[in-house]
């Protein structure tokens, strides 16, 4: 056996290697329509944010923008799906998102674009962790300087 199998293998099964990675990647995989609709949520956004998939999929992005954020957050999407890119595209951005149980959360996210074979835009990617308890710890500990 050379190994090529393999390949042959995994080429064959792509569709559900890729969903396999995807579903059970740690990070939080978000991933939007052009209308802001969730459609793929794995088990990082779950543990992330507390909802299920079922609870997402379909839903609005708004499930998990604070208020007071989603004006600048609806601003930023529709522009980056008008003009086919992101201001800060290969970035890792902080910012606020909303737990299930009503608590704000500090998340690390990096969003790309996803494009079909002519280059439309298809929707959103966000992939992103946890960083509150960082954030907080950093926040205290400047206020003790």
């Amino acid at each position: 056996m050379d190994g090529r199998e393999g390949v042959t293998s995994m080429r064959m099964s792509e569709p559900l290697l890729c969903t396999a990675i995807v579903q059970q990647a740690w990070e939080a995989v978000i991933f939007a329509d052009r209308s802001g609709h969730i459609r793929i949520w794995n088990r990082g956004a779950e543990a992330l944010f507390g909802f299920s998939a079922e609870e997402t999929i379909g839903a609005s992005l708004d499930i998990i923008v604070p208020e007071r954020f989603r004006t600048a957050h609806w601003s930023g999407f529709h522009k980056a799906i008008e003009d086919g890119k992101t201001r800060h595209a290969g970035e890792v951005r902080m910012t606020r998102g909303l737990h299930k149980d009503g608590r704000k959360l500090y998340v690390e996210l990096s969003f790309l674009l996803v494009k079909d074979a002519r280059a439309a835009v298809l929707g959103a990617l966000a992939t992103g962790r946890d960083c509150t308890a960082r954030h907080l710890a950093a926040q205290q500990e400047q206020g003790a300087q």
